[in-house]
């Protein structure tokens, strides 16, 4: 049977009130910065050595949502599904790309090599700390390419821990429709906008949708197969893309679940992998004589 939206919205309350309020005595936090060092040792036993490195960034989304909206969302999708799956989620992260947006108010960009440099080494120190498995949970589209090359690197040189990246995955079968246009709905608009008022409605300001166009300006033709970098900027100079003012708590608490469902999944999944590191490794050793490979 179908629960009620009044229900889902109280077990997701509940959820989130778990996972940001302190743990209870005898209870492991699900958040790295909260636990003893003592308790840290605990709970990476406890998490079997998974990690989540939940990723956002600091830009403006449209009107009528908060400058870290990315890093609030992931935040609480990810901790959330730790609850659930038990996993250690690392502190607030978001030195990621966000060069497109420089133009815009509140807009921190770390240059490339910052980013990549920060990355490989909260992902050394995370493993270092036992984290042999960390999976980055990204919640800003402009990651999308980032993040798989950053996983891509890993295999420049040995490591003893895996990385992993959780893509954004808020859609699935079911979903309520859409009262915007999926193609551009792409930032601060109907679906993201939706996701907030679960994740954080205090900080959505939906009278404000309005006051800024986040329609396609259309400003650059080119083929769908030739890339360049003002793409954004060209089609929307708002840094708005979509209409934030048509969300609804009933699609942001299909999304939310989605997305909190798929990192719990996610979460089992890399748990029960013994084949990642061992290829890994396996690699390592093949990489040292070339020539010995057989062909």
């Amino acid at each position: 049977m179908r629960r009620s939206s009044s229900a889902f919205i109280a077990i997701l309350i509940a959820s989130t009130a778990s996972a940001q309020a302190p743990a209870a005595p005898g209870k492991l936090s699900v958040h790295w910065e909260e636990l003893t060092a003592a308790d840290f040792r605990d709970a990476i036993s406890r998490a079997q050595g998974t990690c989540l490195l939940p990723f956002g960034i600091m830009e403006k989304h449209g009107p009528h949502l908060p400058l870290g909206n990315d890093l609030l969302n992931v935040r609480y999708a990810a901790l959330n599904a730790a609850q659930q799956e038990y996993a250690v989620v690392f502190p607030e992260y978001y030195f990621g790309q966000i060069f497109e947006a420089k133009h815009e108010p509140g807009t921190v960009a770390y240059s490339r090599g910052l980013q990549l440099q920060m990355l490989q080494e909260t992902t050394d120190e995370m493993a270092r700390n036992g984290c042999k498995k960390v999976i980055i949970v990204n919640g800003h589209g402009g990651n999308n390419s980032l993040l798989p090359y950053f996983a891509q690197t890993q295999l420049e040189a040995p490591h003893d821990y895996v990385v992993y990246v959780q893509d954004l995955a808020r859609s699935g079968p079911g979903e309520p429709k859409h009262r915007s246009n999926p193609a551009t709905d792409m930032h601060a608009g109907e679906s993201e906008t939706s996701v907030s008022m679960i994740a954080r409605p205090d900080l959505v300001h939906l009278d404000r949708a309005t006051r800024e166009s986040g329609a396609d300006q259309g400003r650059v033709k080119l083929p769908e197969s030739l890339y360049t970098g003002i793409w954004w900027y060209a089609r929307f100079p708002n840094h708005y893309a979509g209409e934030g003012a048509v969300a609804s708590r009933e699609l942001g608490e299909f999304e939310t679940k989605t997305w909190i469902n798929e990192i719990v999944q996610s979460i089992r999944a890399v748990k029960a992998d013994k084949e990642s590191l061992r290829l890994q490794n396996e690699f390592f050793e093949k990489s040292k004589r070339p020539l010995d490979t057989p062909q």
